[in-house]
């Protein structure tokens, strides 16, 4: 096992748990500010983690703005004292409302949030000046995932010009999340982020030539975040997440983000031998993310030789001609492939600090509602 995940009072932890590791954490922080040669171009985003106390890591390390999905995560950053918070996420219905009253409930935090939709923006500007709001505004633009946003051209454009025109919303500039570049060679990934951008700044230009500012643009994520970090231009602000807390999914794929490691293991025990050659573990996939497909969810550190070949809600079996070294009660650590919806199966993540279970920490963010 790496000797970095010892866990030497490892009878505290009850499995299946999520284990995070600070001194790795701490790691993958600076790693970050490293890479973007300070702390004026990062907006990491919390969605990986939803814990109060790492973004109060990443605030001490000097990040000063911050990005999240929900309502709730956006509270929790509040709470654990950020500055400067984007909700990258449409914002509908009732949620409207629910933001102005989160703006006024932490007038400390300067809170912004996307549009893609006209009606979208009428309904936030109605729940802005029904508060005696004004809420900064950036167009969600669709650069290749569609997924959410709007293409660049004239009727991106047109929206962002409205922002500028409804009363409660002010232009803040542009959300270029480039959620589809996945390509493994950097050379591909090098390419699709310099040929997306191409219109995206053309769109800039026209609509500052009009005389609309465009502050910022909020670009990439954890896969394109090397790329991001080299671009020079005014406003660029990168945001990548999973790398707080890093996986196997993405370092197995990515060599330019060698430099950070994961900092969350599952921890889970053998809890039956059915055969010679089968151990089973209580690692369902109610604790792990179960989006990759089966038998590719997880990496057992500690199992040298092993197929993945069942896993229901509680239970993991392996087949392994390892099986007669194991037997009920042995622990086994685990890196997840998909660490962001790992978290928010779990309501707390044991804290390891210098070999020793200290601590636990909420993943506050995995609730949709926390006092707002």
């Amino acid at each position: 096992m790496n000797p970095a995940y010892t866990i030497r009072n490892i009878d505290t932890v009850f499995s299946p748990a999520l284990v995070f590791f600070k001194d790795l954490i701490r790691n993958n922080i600076a790693e970050i500010i490293r890479i973007a040669g300070s702390t004026a171009k990062l907006r990491p985003h919390v969605k990986t983690h939803k814990t109060r106390e790492i973004a109060k890591l990443e605030i001490a390390a000097g990040i000063t703005k911050h990005k999240c999905a929900t309502l709730a995560e956006a509270e929790m950053l509040a709470q654990a004292g950020a500055v400067d918070v984007l909700i990258a996420y449409p914002i509908v219905g009732p949620n409207c409302r629910r933001l102005a009253l989160l703006m006024k409930k932490y007038p400390q935090t300067r809170f912004s949030a996307l549009v893609d939709y006209p009606a979208a923006l009428t309904a936030l500007g109605k729940a802005m000046t029904d508060s005696a709001l004004t809420l900064d505004v950036l167009i969600d633009l669709d650069v290749g995932q569609h997924r959410t946003g709007i293409p660049c051209g004239p009727a991106a454009i047109s929206l962002y010009e409205q922002i500028a025109k409804t009363p409660g919303t002010r232009p803040d500039g542009f959300h270029v999340y480039d959620g589809h570049n996945h390509q493994e060679p950097i050379e591909e990934r090098q390419a699709a982020v310099d040929a997306l951008l191409i219109p995206v700044l053309e769109m800039r230009k026209k609509l500052e030539a009009k005389g609309i500012p465009v502050p910022r643009l909020v670009c990439g994520g954890t896969p394109t975040f090397t790329i991001w970090a080299k671009k020079d231009f005014p406003g660029l602000e990168c945001s990548p997440g999973t790398f707080v807390l890093f996986d196997h999914g993405y370092g197995s794929k990515f060599t330019d983000l060698k430099g950070l490691v994961p900092a969350a293991v599952l921890v889970t025990r053998v809890i039956s031998r059915p055969s010679s050659t089968r151990i089973t573990f209580d690692l369902g996939y109610k604790a792990v993310a179960s989006d990759p497909p089966a038998g590719k969810r997880v990496i057992l550190l500690d199992v040298p030789e092993y197929t993945a070949i069942l896993q229901n809600e509680e239970h993991l079996v392996v087949e392994t001609p390892q099986a007669d070294k194991f037997a009920p009660g042995d622990v086994v650590f685990a890196i997840p492939a998909h660490i962001c919806p790992t978290c928010a199966m779990h309501q707390r993540a044991y804290v390891v600090e210098n070999g020793e279970v200290t601590t636990t920490w909420d993943i506050a963010g995995r609730d949709r509602v926390l006092s707002v």
